[in-house]
């Protein structure tokens, strides 16, 4: 939701729920649409932040996949500490789960793929027509993106060890890796292993690729 004019951004049902991919391709899909966005307001939920003791403060220092993510677009990330600091929010997640519900009910629909067009299709242009504002400012705080690879932040990232027999694994998926020129065997290495948004994976020693693969490790073109 945009803060300046309570217009709903981005909304998306997912199977699974709150996921960390479900917050990336939220933003993917925001900053693709209308730019960066100069801080994102959330919750601590497990995706936003490192909470080392219930109840206790976050670890501001050690970053979650959307943190890192974030901290690379150059977004602050704001913490509530209480579902009132949320308020607006809070009403807004109450509106949607009654109205949007019924909504739903009454045109029938009964599959996650047909209520997702419905929100894009009809719910949120109704919705921000109704409840949308003009901004007290009309120039926007969202910077347009120039010159960034989306693909290459909001994905999973995961350091690895490059296994003897040259196969770097991540959530139980093997990647074999080819021969690089130039070395007789990466055994050994420190690589990054990206979980892209489609599902893919990439593996990077520093700004050169080792391989792309699809989500059961056969390797794809670049």
């Amino acid at each position: 939701m945009d803060d300046a004019t309570k217009r709903i951004l981005h909304a998306e049902l997912w199977d699974g729920g709150e996921s960390v991919a479900a917050i990336m391709s939220a933003l993917h899909a925001v900053v693709r649409a209308y730019g960066v966005p100069m801080a994102l307001y959330t919750d601590r939920a497990h995706w936003a932040a490192h909470t080392p003791r219930a109840g206790g403060p976050p670890d501001r220092r050690r970053l979650t996949q959307v943190g890192r993510a974030l901290a690379r677009l150059g977004i602050e990330h704001i913490l509530a500490y209480s579902p009132a600091a949320r308020g607006r929010s809070e009403r807004v997640n109450r509106t949607l789960q009654d109205r949007l519900v019924n909504e739903w009910r009454v045109a029938g629909i009964s599959t996650v793929a047909a209520a997702n067009r419905y929100l894009r299709q009809q719910f949120l242009p109704a919705f921000n027509a109704e409840f949308g504002r003009p901004p007290a400012d009309p120039a926007s705080a969202f910077v347009a993106v120039r010159g960034v690879d989306l693909e290459h932040i909001l994905c999973i990232e995961e350091d690895r060890v490059v296994g003897r027999d040259n196969v770097v694994t991540t959530e139980g998926v093997a990647l074999q890796l080819a021969k690089q020129p130039g070395r007789r065997t990466c055994a050994g290495l420190h690589v990054l292993v990206r979980r892209h948004l489609n599902g893919q994976h990439s593996v990077w020693y520093g700004a050169r690729c080792f391989g792309r693969y699809d989500r059961t490790g056969r390797p794809v073109a670049a």
